[in-house]
C-alpha cells in the first residue's frame, strides 16, 4: 500500500500554527498522531473495503485518552484544553473519518449528554467507564422521516410505574450495533423532548447493521428498534427538556467535525503532493507543471482556511465565549473544503486514485457523509442566515 510521511511538514503547518499551540497541546497530537500512522494507516483501506470497524483499537484509543478528553478527572477525563480535543479529532481522521466518528459519538455524543444533562449518580456510573472504552455508547436522534427536522421524531415515551416505555425507530446511529447503552430521545407524554439512558440488552431493543454504504464503511452504523422498551425512572437524564437538549449535543459533535475534517485534507495534500513529485509524464515529474501546481496551491489554501478558522473556534470555546452559529458556519465550511481538496487529491492521481491502495477515494467517499450528517451544508447555512440577519428561513 502507497504510505505517505505523514511527520510534521511545510504543508502540515504552513502559516506556522504550532507557535500558537501549547506544548500540552502538540505533545497530544503526536501522540495520537503516531498512533494512527502505526496502526491505523497501513490497514485503513482494508478495513474501509470490507466494512469492518477495527474494535481491537479500542482499549488503545482509551489509553491514548480521546474519549471524554476535556471532562474533569473525576469523571475519567483528563481535563484538557478544546483544542487539544479537536487536534486529537483532527489525527483520528488523518486515518478515517469512521474511526473520528466513532470517537466523536462517544464522546461528543453520548458522553457529553451524561455530563451535561444527567445526574451526578450517571456521571459517575458511567462515565469513568465510557472513558476507559469499557462502556461505548451511541446516540439515537436521528430517525427514518426526522431527519433536519428532529422535532418531528416519532419515538414516544409513555409514563408507567418506575419510568416509562419508549416505542420508536432511530435510523443512522453510529456505534449502534458495538454500544452497550444507548442515548435515547423521545417525547414524553406532554409531546416534551427527553433523553434516556437504554441499555442494548434491554427486552424490546435490537440493532441492525446498515451494511449497504458506500460511504464511512469502517465506521459502524445501525436502525435501532424500540418495541415498548422499559427504562426506569433513575436513566432519564434529569436536567434534558425540549429539543434544545439534543441540539447541545450536537454542537459538540460538530465542534469535532470541525477538527477532523482537517486531517482527512491534510492526508489528502500530503498524498497528492508527493505522487505529483514522484508520477513521471513526458519526461518530468508531474508536479513540475503549472496546471497541477496550481491545484495544489488550491487544496493548500483551502486546509489553511480550514485550520485557521477551527483554531480560532477552539479558542473561543476555551474562553467561554463560543456560539453555537460560529460552530455551524465552521462545521459547514470545512466539512465541504475537505470534500473539494479530497476530490482535487483524486484526480491528480489520475487512475491510481480510484484505488483505496491512496486515501483521497477513501477520503471522498467518508466526506460525503461528514458533509451532510450532523447537520447537512444547507441546514447550516440556514442557522448562520438566522443569526447574521434575525430572520428564520426555516
Amino acid at each position: 500500500m502507497a504510505q505517505v510521511d505523514n511527520s510534521t511538514s511545510r504543508i502540515d503547518d504552513y502559516f506556522d500554527l504550532d507557535s500558537q499551540l501549547s506544548s500540552d497541546e502538540i505533545q497530544v497530537r503526536d501522540a495520537v498522531r503516531k498512533f494512527v500512522d502505526a496502526k491505523v494507516r497501513p490497514l485503513a483501506g482494508q478495513w474501509w473495503q470490507e466494512g469492518v470497524f477495527p474494535t481491537e483499537l479500542i482499549p488503545q484509543l482509551a489509553e491514548l485518552g480521546v474519549f471524554g478528553p476535556t471532562l474533569p478527572e473525576k469523571y475519567g477525563g483528563a481535563e484538557l484544553t478544546p483544542v487539544a480535543y479537536g487536534l486529537m479529532m483532527q489525527e483520528l481522521e488523518r486515518g478515517d473519518s469512521g474511526l473520528r466518528s466513532f470517537a466523536s459519538v462517544q464522546s461528543g455524543l453520548a458522553m457529553y449528554a451524561i455530563y451535561r444533562y444527567g445526574s451526578e449518580a450517571q456521571r459517575l456510573q458511567y462515565l469513568p467507564q465510557m472513558a476507559q472504552g469499557k462502556i461505548i455508547g451511541c446516540f439515537g436522534l436521528t430517525e427514518p422521516d426526522a431527519g433536519s427536522d428532529p422535532g418531528s421524531m416519532r419515538t414516544v415515551a409513555t409514563s408507567v410505574p418506575g419510568g416509562v416505555r419508549i416505542t420508536g425507530v432511530k435510523r443512522w446511529i453510529t456505534n449502534g450495533n458495538l454500544a452497550q447503552i444507548a442515548i435515547v430521545w423521545a417525547k414524553d407524554d406532554q409531546g416534551i423532548i427527553r433523553g434516556y439512558i437504554v441499555p442494548t440488552d434491554a427486552p424490546g431493543f435490537s440493532a441492525r447493521h446498515i451494511a449497504t454504504k458506500a460511504s464511512m464503511r469502517m465506521s459502524v452504523t445501525s436502525e435501532l428498534y424500540l418495541d415498548n422498551v422499559f427504562v426506569p425512572q433513575e436513566n432519564q437524564l434529569v436536567e434534558s427538556k425540549g429539543l434544545g437538549s439534543p441540539l447541545g449535543c450536537l454542537t459538540q459533535a460538530r465542534y469535532g467535525i470541525a477538527w477532523g475534517t482537517i486531517g482527512a485534507a491534510l492526508d489528502c495534500v500530503n498524498v497528492a503532493a508527493s505522487y505529483a513529485q514522484t508520477r513521471i509524464a513526458f519526461g518530468k515529474p508531474i508536479a513540475a507543471t503549472q496546471l497541477v501546481q496550481e491545484r495544489l496551491v488550491d487544496m493548500l489554501s483551502l486546509t489553511v482556511n480550514m485550520q485557521l478558522k477551527a483554531l480560532q473556534l477552539g479558542r473561543l470555546y476555551q474562553s467561554g465565549g463560543l456560539r453555537y452559529p460560529q460552530v455551524s458556519l465552521t462545521k459547514r465550511d470545512n466539512a465541504r473544503s475537505a470534500l473539494v481538496v479530497a476530490r482535487m487529491a483524486r484526480e491528480i492521481l489520475g487512475g491510481n486514485g480510484i484505488s483505496v491502495d491512496y486515501s483521497p477515494i477513501r477520503h471522498l467517499a467518508n466526506l460525503e457523509t461528514v458533509d451532510t450528517y450532523e447537520g447537512t451544508y444547507e441546514i447550516h447555512t440556514l442557522i448562520v442566515g438566522r443569526d447574521m440577519l434575525g430572520e428564520s428561513a426555516f
